[in-house]
């Protein structure tokens, strides 16, 4: 790089420019960096604790489902679940995190009161109503692990973009602008010297003559 360009002073002031730029927008990169890796963090232990809920809530469920089907037959229950008058609904939304857009997502219908779950209280018993609010348990859960395990992602992948580009700069693209400003003074000083050795010598030519 260093010698494509043109050794002048007016060269040096622009590379001076683009140094401390430079050196601007990596300590702002290395900020946004710190920041978003804490950010990070702080939702992975959150997501740890729900999915390790989520888990369970899975692991109840299908008990409860098992002990439904047990005591009433697998007909039974299948056709109690059918008789669900409306499906949960999900609405998606974003909110920013440190410039990263993430999602946000809820939902309403997914826990419903027992007379709105559309089957007739008469005929069936406790074990069916269990199973539904088990089931509606680890929908919410589903849904908040989902939130936040796409924000994770989204986040590493900034993450990763953010921290590319600080290596760049503080490896690559500072490094050759210093290098390439001391080509240039280094240049200009043994041009001096030349111009100042040739002046002598003229002076020492005309000084001979006089």
């Amino acid at each position: 790089m260093a010698q494509d360009v043109k050794p002048t002073r007016s060269e040096l002031i622009e590379l001076k420019k683009k140094v401390k730029l430079s050196e601007s927008g990596h300590k702002l990169l290395k900020m946004k960096r710190d920041g978003l890796i804490l950010e990070f963090f702080k939702i992975l232990n959150e997501a740890r604790n729900v999915r390790t809920e989520l888990d369970a809530a899975y692991v109840n469920a299908t008990g409860k489902i098992n002990l439904a089907s047990a005591v009433n037959g697998m007909v039974a229950v299948k056709s109690t679940a059918f008789t669900a008058k409306e499906s949960p609904e999900i609405q998606l939304s974003g909110h920013n995190i440190m410039g990263v857009v993430v999602p946000k997502i809820s939902s309403t219908g997914v826990r419903k009161p027992l007379i709105d779950r559309g089957y007739g209280i008469i005929g069936t018993n406790s074990y069916i109503d269990e199973s539904a609010d088990a089931y509606e348990d680890l929908v919410e859960k589903i849904i908040t692990a989902a939130e936040l395990e796409t924000t994770m992602k989204r986040l590493l992948n900034e993450i990763e973009k953010t921290k590319r580009r600080v290596n760049a700069l503080e490896f690559k693209v500072i490094p050759e602008l210093i290098a390439t400003m001391k080509y240039i003074r280094f240049t200009l000083e043994e041009m001096e010297r030349e111009g100042t050795s040739r002046l002598k010598r003229v002076k020492e030519r005309m000084k001979n003559q006089a």
